[in-house]
């Protein structure tokens, strides 16, 4: 009599799974990276005082990129916070003008994204997800910095702000961070990360 093993195909791994090593590694590495291009940014920033309040912030959007591109890549629970967290740590580390409001600032982008990530599962990245999480980080930082340092400004101009910060995270943190998970995993560096159903390209 002969037996047949069946090899069963091995189910699919969950979003909510345990961080891997890798894991781990891959959003210090994201973190750390863009915790150095923050702290560039930031007197990038800082050039461009001379500007209107609204205009300046064309270019925050590079703020929010942690938050969106590691969940993009790791595609589990803490991503998006881990890694604007440590990018916003060594951002302070290096010397941010804003100093330990830094983290708290990076805290608020980071949780807004991760929300977003949470309400479908971890298992939807598609642009529109991607858009709305990038949306809801700017959103969180424009709260928090109208609490922090323009509590004084008009409701209009506050306005007007959120919508400079909301093309600029479009721009940055949601096309950006897109565009580079791609880059990457065609260059082969997400060897080990697959891409989840729902994914764009």
């Amino acid at each position: 009599m002969t037996t047949v093993d069946r090899v069963q195909a091995p189910s699919p791994a969950s979003p909510f799974d345990a961080w891997r090593t890798r894991d781990i590694v891959v959003a210090a590495v994201i973190g750390v990276v863009f915790g150095v291009v923050f702290f560039a940014w930031n007197n990038f920033y800082l050039g461009l005082a001379f500007l209107p309040v609204p205009l300046a912030d064309w270019i925050y959007g590079m703020w929010l990129v942690p938050a969106v591109l590691a969940p993009l890549v790791i595609r589990k629970p803490g991503a998006a916070l881990f890694a604007e967290m440590a990018a916003a740590g060594v951002s302070a580390l290096l010397g941010s003008q804003w100093g330990p409001d830094t983290l708290l600032s990076g805290f608020v982008q980071g949780a807004a994204a991760e929300l977003v990530f949470a309400f479908v599962g971890y298992r939807r990245w598609s642009l529109p997800v991607v858009a709305i999480a990038a949306l809801a980080s700017a959103a969180a930082a424009w709260a928090h910095d109208w609490v922090i340092y323009y509590s004084d400004v008009s409701l209009e101009l506050q306005l007007v702000r959120y919508g400079v910060m909301a093309a600029s995270a479009l721009g940055f943190a949601a096309l950006g961070s897109l565009a580079l998970e791609r880059s990457l995993r065609r260059a082969g560096v997400l060897e080990g990360f697959a891409r989840a159903r729902g994914s764009t390209g």
